[in-house]
């Protein structure tokens, strides 16, 4: 009973940041506003703060090994090049827009681009792996998540929690690469900083990419 009332309060800090990024996303499909990305960022930022303390996942950085550094940075270098690699119609819901931080002659704002990035590879990457690894890849193993071991998680979860993590996303195909991919980061190391490091390197280099090529589909 102790340990299910753990897990429940475990849940909500996890679940808020995702709760505040996606109402955001709701509301960017009727309002249109090139700000929107940005305070959105910021307001994620300002949950994980206020919740930090009780992510006991992320209070042991130095516990990482060297290895499991670099095991991070080759990882999310690989499912970036799928990302870009696996960008046809057939492995998408369609195609977007995307966020175009511009003036109004076409050149790029770069405070709003830099303050993008900035949400896209330092925050996305912390409230996404809260939520989709520590919380949810657990919950599926067993419903008292935080008495889960990551490398306990079986099979099941890990195709449940990937199939998910991609219909989160336009490129279902990359995601859900880039949901195993973390994941199996994650059990194999123990530690949820290594799928975070590895997500915030995907996501630093896609947005390298955007702003290089102007393909802002990808944003």
């Amino acid at each position: 009973m102790e340990t299910n009332r753990q897990s429940a309060g475990g849940t909500f800090e996890r679940c808020a940041p995702f709760g505040v990024f996606v109402a955001f996303l709701i509301v960017g499909s009727f309002l249109q506003h090139p700000w929107l990305p940005i305070v959105r960022s910021a307001l994620v930022a300002l949950v994980l703060l206020w919740f930090w303390r009780r992510y006991h996942e992320l209070h042991d950085a130095r516990a990482v090994r060297p290895s499991s550094w670099g095991l991070a940075a080759a990882c999310g270098l690989a499912v970036f090049v799928a990302w870009i690699f696996l960008d046809h119609d057939a492995l998408r819901f369609g195609r977007g827009q995307g966020y175009q931080p511009l003036h109004f002659d076409g050149s790029v704002d770069w405070t709003l681009a830099l303050l993008r990035l900035a949400g896209f590879a330092l925050v996305v990457p912390v409230m996404e792996e809260l939520f989709w690894r520590s919380f949810l890849l657990r919950w599926i193993e067993r419903q008292d998540f935080l008495a889960v071991s990551p490398a306990a998680v079986g099979a099941r979860a890990i195709l449940i929690s990937s199939a998910l993590f991609a219909l989160e996303h336009n490129q279902w195909a990359a995601g859900a690469i880039a949901g195993a991919a973390y994941g199996l980061l994650y059990i194999r190391t123990g530690n949820l900083w290594v799928p975070v490091a590895a997500h915030a390197v995907t996501n630093a280099a896609l947005g390298a990419w955007v702003l290089a090529t102007r393909s802002w589909e990808f944003w």
